[in-house]
Parts: structure tokens; C-alpha cells; sequence
């Protein structure tokens, strides 16, 4: 059924070029919209009556009634105010317009859920092309699915959606659709923007700027690979959304995550718990990593930025370089490990990566 809203802005259009008072009813007599006012509106026993009839349009003291029909069954009764003719063939045109809405609605509500089915991988292949035939929906043609993740209330989700469908209208080759409360899809088809890195990181980013001009919170907006086939929009589906966990766990700076620029942290997050473990327990010994200070770690973290280089660390961390020298003499006598030799550094990093991971892991009760 079509919202209360999508029905007033349908008869306001006609109401402003005919001014005929015109009221839409749903089968039990409701009024569902309204334009223009009378002092004698229908009764709804008149209404349900009507729908009860096997006629699709009838007359009734001033008033004229038109039935709109979804998939054979009545959805909507429109009342006309005055019974000339002109009035009849405006009644017709309103009946035809609904009707229109009701099926484009119906349309896109089936492809919404062709397009979960083949995120979730829950169609059979023959199924796939069969009802891609159906619905229309191309194959064989460059697509990239975009996840969009946001952690706010429900309202802003609603509002962030809206926003994306906007971004990326209905009438396109693209679907937007959710499948929790705080995941948006699009499934992008870059038919026109072309098939490059490039174009993959101009809808992303895109996406973020849009959504951060409408103030609609922090977002992160995560892409997998692009596909040329429709049944593998699910294994890009399954890389956006391994892109946002690996994205939130290692590089929570960035709020654009692009599947195949993951790095090493694609690799950690494969990696079972029970080896991770062991590899800290090579590593660090009995030295914890929360038993690493504030200062050390940012210490640590802005020397691996600089690429090991002292000068440009101690001048970022507005110290002087014996400082920075001794902070990484302490650490090399902790844990052994010289970060400023780049095989220890390598350890070091990945070591830090890991521990980032199990504490992610532990923390989502894995």
C-alpha cells in the first residue's frame, strides 16, 4: 500500500489544476487523503458498499466513486465531488495514476527482495536469471556493492536512507535496500562510471561526503570487489562487510574501506584466535598489551607513520630526538624487540595488529 503522504502529493497535483474536492478511501470507509473540504462527505457504509459492488464506478447523491484495483483486488476508493463529465474523466485519470503508483511500488518492492535474496546467497542459480529476466534486471554488467554503516537511532537511519535514495534514484540501475537497522545497501552499477579503482572510491567517498553534509552523524561506508555477474553480488556483499570489520578494527581512522586495499589486517582477520594467541605469547613473553602507557603507544605509532625515521617522529611528537631515543632504548629492553631495525619493526606491528583483533574478538564475544 502506497503512504498516506505519496497520496495526498498525487491529488494535491490534480486538486491544484481542477479544484474538484477529491477524497481517497481504503475498503472499510477510512479516509485515507483528502483535497479540498465538503460539509457532506461520504458516509463509509457508502464506501464499503461500493467495494462490496461488482462495479468499478458509480453515482451517488453528489458525489462520483472509482475503485483502483492491485493485482485484481480493490486497494483504493476515490470520491469526486460534482457528477459532470469532465469530473468522470478526472475520477478515470486518478484511478490510472494510483493503479500506475501501486505497480511501480509492487515492482520495486520485488526487486528489493530479488536483490536481499541474492546478498544473503539464498537463490538457486536457474532461479537468479530467471527472475532477473522477469524484473528486468541486467546481467553481465559492472557492479560494486557499497555497505554504509551508522550507529545512531532509528530516525537518522531512516533519514540516512533517504538521503542515499536521493543520491541514487529508483528510475536508476542501482538498488538501495538494508538488511538490519543499521546497515544500508547499494548496489551500485558503474555501467557509466567506468570499471577503475577510481570510479569505486568516487562513489564511496560520495556516499560519506553526502551524508556528512546532512549531518547525519559518523558513518563508515565499506565497498567489495566489483562483479560482472549477478550471482556473485553476494561475494561482493560478503567483502564490504568483512571491509567494515577489518576497517573498524585496524584502521579506525578511515571511514572509506576499500576491500582490496586491506592490507595485512585482510590477513590478520582470517587468522584463527587459538594462533593469534600463540603468536602474542611469542612475541611479547608475559608483557600485555594494555600494560603499554598511553605515551608509549602513541610514541609506537607515530614512529611506524614516519617510517622509522627519529627526526620527523620527534618532531611530530614535539620532543626532542634523545627523547624519542630513549622512550625506544626502553621499549627494545621490554620486550626485546627494535623497532627501529625493520625486521623487529614488522614484528612489532603485526603483533600490535593481532592484539587489536583478539581484543575486537573478545570484545563481540567470540
Amino acid at each position: 500500500m502506497l503512504s498516506n503522504q505519496i497520496l495526498k502529493e498525487t491529488i494535491d497535483g490534480l486538486y491544484s489544476i481542477s479544484k474538484v474536492p477529491v477524497f481517497v478511501y481504503d475498503i472499510e470507509g477510512n479516509i485515507l487523503a483528502s483535497c479540498g473540504t465538503r460539509t457532506n462527505q461520504v458516509p463509509d457504509s457508502v464506501i464499503v458498499d461500493f467495494v462490496d459492488s461488482k462495479a468499478e464506478s458509480m453515482s451517488s447523491m453528489e458525489w462520483q466513486y472509482f475503485k483502483a484495483f492491485d493485482e485484481g483486488s480493490v486497494e483504493y476508493v476515490i470520491a469526486l465531488y460534482g457528477q459532470d463529465e469532465s469530473n468522470y474523466r478526472l475520477g478515470k485519470i486518478m484511478v490510472l495514476q494510483l493503479q500506475g503508483l501501486l505497480q511501480a511500488y509492487r515492482e520495486r518492492f520485488d526487486r528489493d527482495n530479488f536483490i536481499k535474496n541474492l546478498l544473503l546467497d539464498n537463490m538457486l542459480l536457474v532461479d537468479i536469471y530467471m527472475r532477473a529476466g522477469k524484473l528486468h534486471v541486467d546481467n553481465n554488467v559492472p557492479r560494486v556493492v557499497c555497505l554504509i554503516e551508522s550507529n545512531n537511532d532509528s530516525d537518522t537511519n531512516s533519514a540516512a536512507m533517504d538521503v542515499i535514495r536521493n543520491l541514487f534514484p529508483v528510475k536508476s540501475k542501482d538498488f538501495i535496500t538494508a538488511v538490519d537497522e543499521n546497515n544500508i545497501i547499494l548496489v551500485k552499477d558503474l555501467s557509466e562510471e567506468g570499471t577503475s579503482e577510481d570510479a569505486v572510491s568516487h562513489v564511496t567517498h560520495t556516499v560519506l561526503d553526502t551524508l556528512n553534509s546532512e549531518t547525519l552523524g559518523r558513518v563508515r561506508v565499506a565497498s567489495g570487489s566489483l562483479v560482472y555477474d549477478l550471482k556473485d553480488i553476494s561475494k561482493s556483499y560478503k567483502e564490504a562487510k568483512m571491509a567494515l570489520d577489518v576497517g573498524k578494527i585496524f584502521y579506525e581512522d578511515k571511514f572509506v574501506i576499500d576491500y582490496n586495499r586491506l592490507g595485512i589486517g585482510r590477513l590478520i582477520y582470517q587468522l584463527p584466535v587459538s594462533l593469534c594467541k600463540m603468536y602474542i605469547e611469542e612475541i611479547f613473553k608475559d608483557i600485555r598489551i594494555e600494560d603499554f602507557d598511553d605515551e608509549t603507544l602513541n610514541t609506537i605509532n607515530k614512529f611506524f607513520e614516519n617510517s622509522l625515521n627519529v627526526s620527523e617522529t620527534s618532531r611530530q611528537l614535539y620532543i626532542h630526538r634523545n627523547t624519542l631515543v630513549y622512550r625506544l632504548d626502553k621499549l627494545q629492553k621490554n620486550t626485546g624487540l627494535d623497532i627501529r631495525v625493520f625486521d623487529d619493526a614488522i614484528t612489532f606491528k603485526i603483533a600490535l595488529m593481532v592484539a587489536k583483533y583478539m581484543a575486537y574478538k573478545e570484545k563481540n564475544g567470540f
